[in-house]
């Protein structure tokens, strides 16, 4: 048992009373949630770029990578990292998330008034975001480990620059959203990928 907790990287190992099942469980239900969310988040970027017209999803089409305020890629690193660190990028990250997703679905209220499951895709994907994120915070509370992670963007001041974004035109608003929609796929997955490391039986 002191063997599982210790994969667990759970810091309250030697304690009397062990948290395992209720961590075991806590673990299983978010990896459950994530790995579902990675599905939607393939379905909300296909869904995307199907309305987005050409060039998007024309062979060959590579997009410029717009930096996006108060968010990035999963670094190359991160999977070296240990389990509390890795799980506080995510969560950091997906709380980064919604605000930015809301401006896409405001630009895409614009410009696709008539893909309502895009929207709703859209606007599904801000709130299960929010779910996600405060999943893998309640996991690393259930580890012992600090919730907080590093500083970011504040998350009015990041959708106020891709909103400004937006503005800039109608192509680099497409390019925002594609890269937008992209992150949030990439950041699920990630999470999935870290949460099944700690479920027992799963990967090292």
């Amino acid at each position: 048992m002191s063997r599982r907790e210790g994969s667990l990287e759970d810091p309250q190992a030697d304690s009397s009373i062990s948290p395992l099942p209720h961590l075991e469980a806590k673990i299983r239900q978010t990896h459950s949630l994530a790995r579902l969310l990675t599905k939607y988040a393939e379905q909300l970027l296909q869904e995307y770029v199907q309305h987005q017209g050409d060039p998007f999803g024309l062979p060959g089409f590579s997009p410029p990578r717009l930096p996006v305020a108060g968010l990035s890629a999963p670094a190359p690193g991160h999977a070296g990292l240990p389990a509390p660190e890795r799980l506080r990028l995510d969560a950091a990250a997906l709380s980064a998330l919604p605000p930015l997703l809301d401006v896409v679905r405001r630009h895409q209220a614009e410009l696709n008034p008539r893909a309502p499951r895009l929207l709703r895709r859209l606007e599904d994907a801000a709130r299960q975001a929010r779910a996600l994120g405060a999943a893998v915070e309640a996991v690393l509370a259930a580890l012992g480990a600090e919730t907080r992670g590093p500083p970011v963007e504040p998350a009015a001041a990041a959708a106020a620059a891709a909103a400004a974004a937006t503005d800039a035109g109608v192509f680099p608003a497409k390019v925002l959203g594609l890269r937008v929609c992209g992150l949030y796929r990439e950041w699920v997955s990630r999470t999935e990928g870290d949460l099944g490391q700690l479920v027992p039986g799963g990967p090292a």
